[in-house]
């Protein structure tokens, strides 16, 4: 073989891997825009049911596309196509209202008209108290990063859903008594499992998340796909033994 022909060929297989390379890249994104997003947990607002250190798959078309389905919410789209509503019970990731960038996820408690309150801790819609039955303690870690005992519940939602909550400050907390909130058209009232540790519907400042539009979801979580304990990293493999969660992978998010 010549030199010119062994050129070639090596131009040609470099060539061929970079438009696999290529390929593959555009078959991910397609994916991660119309099907599946990769999501990881930052914080505990949704402890017992999602942990820091979960990593979830969020169904793109589970609640239709808008602008924020889209990388740097980048397409123009008004409003929402092939639209379905979320649903209450449903934990969701969305777009901050204030910025419409910062990535949050919640559980659906309210839905457009709704009236929602807590009152000494238990939870009303539309003037109903909602089923809250006591469970087993938790252990988790308190506002100095201690381990402590808290009381845990299991909460049905009008329509059936249960979940559990915890409160870590018992029915005492921040916003365990709030005014009546009256969810807008075309609105939604989100908050966390963890409700004295969570930042949600029930901050209505300009630093809070107030009212979520039906615009801003970005998907329907789904499923974890990967766990492991806070402080270590997905990528440190040698870590895994001792740290991953292998009894929560293949979850699904309820």
């Amino acid at each position: 073989m010549t030199v010119e022909a062994s050129d070639k060929k090596n131009e040609s297989g470099f060539g061929e891997t970079i438009r696999v390379i290529i390929e593959a890249l555009l078959i991910a994104l397609v994916i991660r825009t119309f099907a599946f997003q990769p999501f990881n947990i930052p914080s505990g607002s949704l402890i017992p049911t999602l942990l820091v250190g979960d990593y979830l798959f969020v169904s793109k078309y589970a609640y239709g596309y808008s602008k924020h389905s889209f990388p740097f919410s980048a397409v123009p789209i008004n409003g929402r196509i092939w639209g379905s509503e979320p649903k209450r019970g449903d934990i969701a990731v969305f777009k901050l209202p204030r910025d419409g960038e910062t990535d949050y996820i919640k559980r659906v408690i309210g839905l457009p008209g709704d009236r929602v309150q807590v009152l000494d801790g238990l939870l009303r819609i539309n003037g109903v108290p909602v089923k809250k039955v006591a469970a087993e303690p938790m252990t988790t870690v308190d506002a100095f990063g201690r381990l402590v005992k808290v009381p845990q519940y299991t909460e049905t939602l009008p329509n059936g859903v249960s979940y559990h909550v915890i409160e870590r400050e018992g029915d005492t907390g921040y916003y365990d008594n709030t005014k009546e909130y009256l969810v807008p058209p075309g609105h939604y009232f989100m908050m966390g499992d963890n409700r004295d540790n969570s930042t949600d519907s029930r901050d209505q400042s300009s630093n809070g998340v107030g009212f979520v539009p039906y615009e801003n979801f970005v998907g329907r979580a789904e499923m974890i796909f990967f766990s492991i304990d806070e402080g270590a990293r997905p990528w440190e493999i040698w870590k895994w033994p001792t740290e991953a969660r292998w009894g929560r992978i293949f979850q699904k998010v309820r």
